[in-house]
């Protein structure tokens, strides 16, 4: 039996360096002392050491985010005493290292200000209504305490409840952590709340949701129950006994990260309805929930034990991040969170932007997952390299195909993940590519030596109609629900941004698209089409009703000089629907059912006229 994450971190804390006896532990307070300004006080009470000095470090990064931070920039005015309150030299060695002269070796009190204002990279925040608080951007530690139990007590605002993923301590307002990666992995939320409680299984649920917003609680406690059945069927286990979904609604920062028994996902307060919407906030929490097992259950071996100083680098980040985003859909539609059509439409448009993106045939995904540490965004990225989310998603779905397919649908990629869980517990190793090969040659009698020099080590385009064949759908141009012939919708290869005083940038160009090849470059500002003035409110209607195959004149601004260039649009490609064949075989249906849970759809009837 899979023992539950919380006695996993405690056989991850044995293999770490001690520096003092078992009953010692390291105790953290925070005052919040001006919320308005996002201002902390925070003590930090270490144990004796058995040197003359000590280190302590501030994490260049957060678990669930592959990028160096340098978070320790939020921290001011640290100073260090012994146990006497006398002070105690301290130097600061690098960016987020400090070195505490210690030469009576006993315990150290060290404090320090704290600025708590970086909501969108999920690290830390704190103001007049609520405190976020990931311990890797808040709490310093030393190497060889790392392992030792902490506390942690907050003083807040009257009126404030405080919550978090750890269990609670004797006091008000605090934690305690089995040790400080469990610390790292559990943040707290403390403030003013919406609040739910409920039950699945043997499992105790929160939701705890900042900022108001168009959310209907009951609705995502009725989804979140459904996906905790799901998941079951899926792992057959769960790591943990109480998890907490933290949910924050504000004015403008996205986006979720994963903890080992909660996560905090963020949307803008007016985006969780209508039903579009939902559906993409519904399918990030189980994308955050999936990871729990993906990740925080077993993850690859460079990564397994985190070092929070540098980079951790693995070729494997897409089979973690990728892998999970094509079980998010899954765990959605098979739990009925989301219909399959909505399932199929996401797919679609994924299918859609990775077969836009020229830097598909540039980079690998392992190359991409080895640099995500590196990984940028914009025209050279786009043209130059993969994302590992997209892609990973893209190259799980095929994985999973030909597992099926190899196996005679005995197994699939559910197996693999079943696999990993037991075999590679997190607080015991790292699987690597050559441990997921052996178990999908064990599972299916096959080599994937190739499989994975194509897809995963090479560039080799992936076959989107043989994946989707198999389980009798088809990838097709959008249908109106007239049922006429759909029209083509023009495509130049650029994205564009807005820019101060309402011109359009060209942030993007894509290589050899009809922009490109006409002597777009990024930066370009658009200003008119044929002599007509062009601004955000009309752009993607006035671009994409352009004439396919004929010449137009884009008027620019470069470098402050007025110029004109021609282009010639073509037909959009990223423009894609996933719909049932119309003479999908009865092996084919079955697949489908196996595959997402439900009946295969009835297809759509024919274009008229085609």
């Amino acid at each position: 039996m899979k023992k539950f994450l919380f006695a996993i971190l405690v056989n991850l804390s044995a293999t770490l360096p001690l520096a003092a006896a078992p009953a010692e532990r390291v105790d953290y307070r925070l005052e919040i002392t001006d919320p308005v300004h996002h201002l902390a006080r925070v003590e930090v009470s270490l144990p004796a050491t058995s040197e003359a000095f000590l280190d302590i470090h501030l994490p260049a990064w957060r678990t669930g985010r592959y990028e160096i931070l340098n978070l320790a920039q939020g921290i001011r005015h640290l100073v260090a005493t012994d146990a006497g309150g006398n002070a105690l030299q301290v130097k600061k060695l690098n960016k987020d290292t400090w070195r505490i002269k210690n030469p009576a070796k006993g315990a150290v009190r060290v404090s320090y200000d704290l600025y708590a204002n970086q909501l969108a990279e999920r690290v830390r925040h704190i103001d007049a209504s609520h405190a976020f608080l990931d311990a890797s951007g808040v709490f310093v530690y030393a190497e060889n305490f790392r392992a030792l139990p902490a506390t942690v007590t907050l003083k807040v605002p009257d009126g404030w409840q405080s919550h978090s993923g750890m269990e609670r301590g004797e006091a008000p307002h605090s934690f305690v952590a089995e040790n400080y990666d469990h610390l790292v992995d559990s943040p707290i939320e403390t403030g003013i709340h919406q609040y739910r409680s409920f039950s699945a299984g043997n499992r105790d649920y929160e939701l705890v949701v900042w900022g108001e917003g168009n959310y209907d609680l009951d609705a995502m406690v009725e989804d979140l129950v459904k996906l905790d059945g799901i998941a079951k069927t899926t792992w057959q286990e769960f790591p943990f006994r109480r998890y907490l979904y933290i949910v924050h609604a504000t004015d403008g920062a996205r986006g979720a990260t994963e903890h080992v028994n909660s996560t905090v996902i963020q949307r803008p307060r007016f985006l969780f309805a209508p039903r579009e919407e939902y559906v993409s906030f519904i399918t990030t929490a189980a994308h955050e929930f999936v990871h729990t097992w993906n990740v925080k259950g077993y993850r690859p071996q460079g990564i397994y034990r985190y070092d929070y100083l540098r980079e951790n680098y693995s070729p494997l980040l897409w089979f973690v991040e990728g892998g999970t985003s094509y079980y998010d859909g899954l765990l959605a539609v098979r739990s009925e969170v989301i219909t399959g059509p909505e399932f199929l439409k996401e797919l679609a448009e994924d299918i859609g932007k990775y077969s836009q993106r020229p830097g598909r045939i540039s980079m690998s995904l392992a190359q991409a997952s080895f640099d995500q540490w590196i990984a940028d965004r914009g025209d050279w990225a786009q043209n130059s390299s993969v994302n590992i989310y997209s892609k990973g998603k893209l190259v799980s779905l095929l994985l999973d195909q030909a597992i099926r397919e190899a196996s005679n649908d005995r197994h699939s990629l559910d197996d693999v993940h079943r696999r990993l869980y037991r075999d590679f517990p997190v607080a015991e190793r790292g699987y690597r590519e050559a441990d997921i090969l052996a178990i999908l040659k064990e599972l299916t009698g096959r080599d994937f030596d190739n499989f994975w020099r194509n897809y995963v080590a090479g560039t080799r385009e992936l076959d989107f109609d043989k994946v989707l064949g198999y389980y009798g759908l088809e990838l097709a141009p959008p249908m109106p629900e007239s049922g006429a012939a759909p029209e083509p919708v023009a495509w130049l290869g650029i994205k564009l941004n807005s820019a101060p005083g309402g011109d359009l940038v060209l942030s993007e160009v894509w290589k050899d698209g009809p922009a490109w090849q006409g002597g777009l470059v990024a930066g370009d500002r658009l200003i008119a089409v044929d002599n007509y003035r062009i601004t955000a409110a009309d752009a993607d209607s006035r671009l994409a009703l352009l004439p396919i195959g004929e010449a137009v004149t884009l008027h620019i601004f470069r470098d402050g000089q007025l110029m004109s260039v021609e282009v010639t649009a073509e037909a959009d490609p990223g423009a894609l629907t996933i719909t049932p064949k119309q003479d999908a075989s009865p092996a084919q249906k079955r697949r489908y059912q196996n595959w997402l849970g439900h009946p295969m759809p009835d297809p759509v009837p024919p274009a008229k006229g085609s």
